[in-house]
């Protein structure tokens, strides 16, 4: 303020427009600020796509990874704007890390993305091929290199998955592993946009593994961590399995299986196959839930009791 007293006349005088604007442009830049941060995240409504996401948001748990996955969705939707808008897109390295322990959806998650980057172009093929160590290390000087080179060639198109891919590096400088990652490493460079390489194993190994090799990580721009599943969401994944078979999982049933996985994963944490256990319980107990119903019953039983799984079902180690 200047310091000038107004005449009593002039100080009923309204505001000068510019104020008025800057008031109003401050509202509108707080109401579209607060329209950011509410509005959802557009996704798909219909097509391969939609089908896409509908599977991905059904899963339990995983919302870094289900961020992740709409972050690469949304890049290659406005990629596609750009180009048709006529600027510059360029193309992305999408080689990627997963890290976690067994069962916490890796395999699930990377077939998905195989889809995803089909529909939206990336892949002319989106098929998944699945292998491990065996698949990739030879028998003589030479193989490895030929096997590996095979196995990449018939991932063109699609993605390669190299599950527990930190045994590649457990042999030492003498072993046929390490031919192996040096073929993978010029088969990313050499045909970077023709397939997508995602390497998955336990968390700590896979620090270990591309640690052995300075140049690795940077090859790989895209790393996710698969926590484990909480115990509810344990639960919830038991009862969605449950449902998709058609049984029902009945209360006291529930609060057994909860109560065991709580003690299964203390005691062994570290080998937790989180999903993967609790649908190897499952499938056990309705084994168990068929012979307890042969055995009870002479004639058919109604169909509740054919749907549901009891307690004594439920036969866990001591």
């Amino acid at each position: 303020m200047s310091g000038r007293v107004m005449p009593k006349n002039q100080r009923s005088n309204p505001i000068p427009s510019r104020q008025i604007s800057i008031v109003l442009r401050n509202t509108e830049s707080q109401m579209a600020e607060a329209d950011h941060q509410t509005s959802p995240k557009r996704t798909p409504q219909e097509g391969p796509l939609s089908e896409i996401f509908k599977e991905l948001n059904q899963m339990v748990g995983l919302e870094n990874v289900k961020e992740l996955v709409h972050e690469i969705y949304a890049l290659l939707q406005v990629s596609q704007y750009r180009t048709e808008a006529g600027l510059l897109s360029n193309s992305h390295v999408y080689h990627m890390i997963f890290k976690g322990n067994p069962g916490t959806g890796k395999t699930t998650v990377a077939r998905i993305i195989a889809r995803m980057f089909h529909a939206m172009g990336v892949l002319s093929k989106g098929h998944f091929i699945e292998v491990e160590r065996a698949d990739l290390v030879g028998e003589y000087i030479g193989h490895t290199a030929l096997k590996t080179r095979e196995l990449m060639k018939k991932a063109m198109g699609g993605i390669l998955f190299i599950d527990e891919a930190y045994s590649l590096a457990r042999g030492g400088d003498k072993d046929f592993g390490k031919e192996a990652i040096d073929c993978l490493v010029k088969g990313m460079e050499d045909r970077k946009n023709d397939f997508i390489l995602i390497l998955a194993g336990y968390s700590e190994e896979m620090e270990q593994f591309l640690a052995t090799n300075p140049g690795l990580p940077s090859r790989f721009p895209i790393q996710v961590d698969f926590e484990d599943y909480s115990i509810e969401q344990l639960i919830q994944i038991s009862e969605i399995m449950a449902k998709d078979r058609e049984y029902v999982l009945l209360t006291q049933t529930l609060a057994k299986l909860k109560q065991h996985l709580a003690e299964e994963k203390t005691a062994s944490w570290r080998a937790f196959s989180n999903a993967r256990y609790v649908r190897n319980l499952l499938e056990k107990a309705i084994r168990h839930q068929a012979v307890r119903l042969l055995s009870q019953y002479t004639v058919t039983p109604a169909k509740q009791e054919l749907m549901s799984i009891r307690p004594e079902d439920l036969k866990l180690k001591k």
